[in-house]
């Protein structure tokens, strides 16, 4: 852009929490910390910090500096920061590289990128089964 003649890999293609729905996102940004219960009916990106449990109804974008200690419920989930707690997701999560989970997962197909790293249970699929878990 502007002139630059190097090319860098572009890892945010999955952290855009905008569907084709045009749906609105709330932003959290980093250097914000929520306590307490978060509810969201739209999509979100969270690069700040939630101390207590977090309900989204659509997509749920945690960014490389974002913390969550609690459970978390989403539609869809691209994972890049730190949850301490359980996280279930109707349909499909993606931990990428930075993610890190202490806690129990549950989502209905399951993408884990290489680095990416989780202590708990993990039950994928509706027959919970791991055979919806792909490595990349």
């Amino acid at each position: 852009m502007f002139g630059s003649s190097s090319k860098e890999k572009n890892n945010t293609a999955n952290l855009t929490p905008a569907g084709s729905d045009g749906a609105v996102t709330t932003v959290i940004a980093k250097g914000t910390v929520i306590e307490g219960k978060f509810t969201c009916t739209e999509n979100v990106r969270l690069d700040g910090a939630i101390h207590g449990e977090v309900k989204v109804d659509k997509r749920l974008v945690m960014g490389d500096t974002s913390y969550v200690q609690g459970n978390i419920q989403a539609r869809d989930a691209a994972i890049k920061g730190k949850i301490k707690g359980d996280i279930v997701v109707k349909e499909a999560l993606h931990l990428m590289d930075t993610a890190v989970i202490e806690g129990n997962i549950t989502a209905k197909t399951m993408i884990v990128e290489e680095g990416a790293r989780y202590n708990g249970s993990c039950q994928i699929g509706q027959a919970v089964s791991a055979a919806a878990v792909v490595v990349k």
